[in-house]
């Protein structure tokens, strides 16, 4: 997976930093995908600087109504259609998506060419495919508001060739239906399962991207022993008090949540626009006192997992 930040700012862009948008690409062989949480307004302009665009998305996560994390979207789905491009869109978020989504469209005469679905959630397992099964929980924030768990199902352990040779067993088409862990008939009348012949699963990555929030409890559940977690620290922790009271997250909240959650690495964004560079250094240097494999997300910045 690799995660594209198109913005990374709080409430307001700045000369720097964007309204709230994320890219998932989740670079799967057989289940390719590429995913966008949250669409502030500016969000297709953002895209137009890397090498996506709105028709390779397929899915679309909203963690809350506000409009530094939606006012993107009318303009994104449109641009989408005008392009031509069929393929299906499903978007998820909170209750009153759809309204929105079908107000904006109709008074502003617009629609769309494609098969659109919208999904509004609730707590619970929004999506499985059997490839990804994608959680949502809800946080402490003024408006309803969610955060997404994502987790990739185990891969197949590899096969071990070596010893199906071995065992008189040889290289051929039958290796794919074992590497699958199927049960095969051999032609000297031998049953062959190809479980045996496995190492064990290799676990899927698993990450965590936050709506804005307090702190709160639905955090654990989201962030447990995630591999990434993406979280808001708008303010530093002198203004702890005022960040809360605002359904917000200060510096030494993310990072405590990181260590108390045993994640693998924590990236911090949605910064107040009262920061310049120098600021958000400061916010980061505040998040490694606490948790020391943290990063700032900036515009553009790209993370793999």
């Amino acid at each position: 997976m690799e995660l594209i930040f198109l913005g990374t700012s709080a409430g307001v862009p700045t000369r720097a930093r964007n309204v709230t948008s994320l890219v998932l690409d989740l670079q799967h062989p057989t289940r390719p995908g590429v995913w966008l949480f949250d669409c502030g307004e500016g969000t297709q302009q953002q895209l137009l600087r890397t090498a996506f665009h709105p028709g390779k998305l397929d899915k679309i996560f909203i963690t809350h109504l506000h409009g530094d994390h939606l006012f993107g979207l009318p303009g994104l789905l449109c641009s989408r259609s005008m392009a031509g491009n069929a393929a299906p869109l499903t978007l998820y978020g909170p209750a009153g998506l759809a309204e929105f989504v079908e107000t904006a469209l109709r008074l502003s005469g617009s629609w769309t060419d494609y098969p659109l679905e919208i999904i509004e959630i609730r707590e619970g397992v929004v999506l499985d495919d059997g490839f990804y099964k994608v959680t949502a929980r809800a946080l402490n924030h003024p408006v309803e508001c969610y955060g997404y768990r994502i987790e990739e199902a185990d891969k197949p352990g590899a096969l071990d060739a070596a010893a199906l040779i071995a065992d008189g067993i040889r290289p051929g088409p039958l290796f794919q239906a074992l590497k699958r862990g199927e049960t095969v008939m051999l032609e000297d009348g031998r049953e062959v399962n190809g479980k045996d012949y496995l190492s064990a699963p290799l676990p899927g990555k698993k990450l965590a991207i936050f709506g804005d929030t307090a702190p709160c409890p639905a955090a654990m559940a989201l962030a447990s022993g995630v591999d990434l977690m993406v979280h808001e620290a708008t303010l530093e922790t002198a203004m702890e008090e005022k960040a809360n009271s605002r359904g917000h997250s200060s510096t030494r909240q993310a990072a405590l949540l990181a260590h108390d959650a045993g994640v693998g690495e924590l990236i911090i964004t949605h910064v107040s626009s009262r920061y310049d560079a120098k600021g958000g250094e400061a916010l980061l240097a505040e998040c490694r006192a606490h948790f020391a494999r943290t990063r700032l997300a900036d515009d553009f910045a790209r993370f793999h997992l």
